[in-house]
């Protein structure tokens, strides 16, 4: 199984927004999310699910996208690996599932898959990091597939 995470593009600081879930996208977040999505297009399976945290800079940030993607409450900001991996139904679905959601649980998830234990790993803003379940010789693994911030493409 492909597990993507994608961490919400720049938005807004919360001094500038009453509610942290109607915080927007920067201008310099847009053009973020613009470039990982043209990216995601060209790598993404056509059947990987997208699931996105209710928060509005995640649901602009998946937007860029131009696919349809479903609002999973587990994924607000103030989520946990638990939930984010029951969302994306972590190890067993059949498709691929990209995750656009928030730090620092991205973070712990991604640590938590490769190191066996949730850690504060940073995941920049707007940045992938994708992860793929596999069964090789009889043993379970996490490989690392890529891991791309919104410069490099």
């Amino acid at each position: 199984m492909d597990l993507i995470l994608w961490r919400h593009a720049e938005a807004l600081e919360m001094r500038e927004v009453q509610d942290d879930l109607d915080r927007a996208l920067t201008s310099k977040g847009e053009r973020q999310a613009q470039r990982m999505a043209n990216w995601l297009n060209r790598q993404l399976p056509a059947s990987t699910r997208v699931l996105v945290s209710p928060a509005r800079r995640c649901q602009q940030t998946a937007a860029a996208l131009d696919r349809k993607f479903k609002t999973a409450p587990a994924l607000a900001p103030d989520g946990t690996v638990h939930g984010l991996l029951h969302a994306a139904r972590w190890p067993d679905a059949r498709e691929p599932v990209l995750v656009v959601g928030h730090q620092p649980v991205m973070g712990l998830a991604a640590a938590y898959l490769l190191a066996g234990q949730p850690q504060p790993w940073a995941v920049r803003k707007g940045a992938v990091w994708w992860l793929r379940g596999r069964e090789r010789d009889g043993e379970w693994q996490i490989v690392l597939h890529a891991v791309v911030a919104p410069e490099l493409v």
